[in-house]
């Protein structure tokens, strides 16, 4: 088991290429939050792709645009102008797609347009005609598309492969697609010490798309492995990027994700505490780090989380102390009744004349 080097530099990128590791597939910068009332609202500048096709733009991105060919990973949303129904959701599925410029399915021609006007890491609000989705006809199948459906898509760019890389995923061979992500993944750790965190993001999701589901049910034995240490590594960066970020939750998301296959990742837990922490869930947290100290006990920064959270909830507790001290206060000293003045002066008068009866009493005996 791999030390955690944290006390050093709690965000250091993986360069162990040893590690065995692995994930689902890919979350992509979180899902965009804007969702239940429909399209997101835009207010940048329309522009025309084609007469079909209008493009505007969420989030800049970076770089040069992708050319014929070229195998590009995204994540999008799709909804039926019509009806303001959302049909697709690669977010939601946290499976990006892969299109091939000019070898789209026909339904995806529109969308393939679009996504060839925009740069990585780029976010936009595409409109599609009908007849350049799915047509007459719609589709009564998955996606369900009413007929003649013009589609509003929201889609991200997450980054290409020209076609100089010379296969698309599902032609490659195992060894080829992991030697694409690890590529990616060093590509990112390249990106990421020169602290462009949002290009090394790209890079880590372009290795995880390499690898999703589909490909590692397929996989066994040291090929499963070889994956495995490629894309653990991926997730966990992506993790310390979300964490600089602070994008918890998106982190959490990522490093439980290498737990659910490698349980006893020090890395994830720790990486996954500080994520709790931060959001406040500290019951959560604490545990996450008491379980990565069974596995690394000496490891000085897991500790001082540990302190950290004690001394948090000591604060937490000492303010609440005297939120309820002055809320309810001291137990008030019973105070003593002021009686009457005249009841008293007539309870001494009373004395007085029973000593007097009691005096005149005895000398007549």
């Amino acid at each position: 088991m791999e030390d955690v080097k944290e006390h050093q530099n709690q965000f250091h990128a993986e360069d162990d290429e040893n590690e065995i590791v692995s994930e689902s597939t890919a979350f992509v910068h979180g899902e965009p939050l804007q969702d239940a009332a429909g399209p997101p609202k835009v207010d940048s500048e329309m522009e025309i792709i084609h007469e079909k096709v209008r493009k505007q733009i969420i989030k800049e991105g970076h770089g040069h645009k992708p050319s014929k060919y070229s195998t590009c990973f995204l994540h999008y949303k799709a909804w039926a102008k019509s009806t303001n129904h959302k049909f697709d959701d690669t977010w939601h599925e946290q499976q990006p797609l892969e299109l091939v410029l000019g070898k789209e399915k026909k339904e995806m021609t529109g969308l393939a347009m679009g996504v060839s006007s925009m740069k990585s890491g780029e976010r936009a609000l595409l409109r599609v005609g009908w007849e350049l989705g799915y047509g007459k006809e719609g589709n009564f199948s998955f996606p369900n598309v009413p007929p003649m459906a013009d589609i509003i898509y929201e889609v991200e760019l997450i980054g290409f492969d020209e076609t100089k890389e010379g296969k698309a995923r599902g032609d490659m061979t195992v060894e080829e697609r992991i030697g694409a992500a690890d590529r990616r993944k060093m590509d990112g750790n390249s990106l990421f010490k020169e602290d462009k965190l949002e290009e090394a993001m790209q890079q880590y999701e372009m290795a995880i798309a390499y690898m999703g589901d589909d490909f590692m049910f397929q996989l066994f034995g040291k090929y499963r492995d070889m994956a495995l240490a490629v894309k653990n590594p991926c997730h966990l960066n992506m993790a310390a990027c979300l964490i600089k970020l602070k994008r918890y939750e998106e982190a959490i998301g990522h490093c439980s994700i290498v737990l659910s296959e490698d349980e006893n990742n020090v890395k994830a837990m720790f990486r996954r505490g500080k994520a709790r922490a931060e959001l406040g869930q500290t019951d959560a947290a604490r545990e996450d780090f008491l379980n990565a100290c069974k596995h690394a006990p000496e490891d000085k920064a897991i500790a001082r989380e540990l302190r950290r959270l004690a001394e948090h909830d000591k604060a937490v507790y000492e303010r609440q102390k005297e939120i309820y001290k002055g809320i309810f206060g001291p137990r008030p000293e019973p105070k003593p009744k002021r009686s009457n003045w005249l009841i008293r002066l007539w309870q001494w008068l009373l004395s007085l004349l029973y000593w007097i009866f009691r005096r005149e009493r005895v000398k007549a005996d």
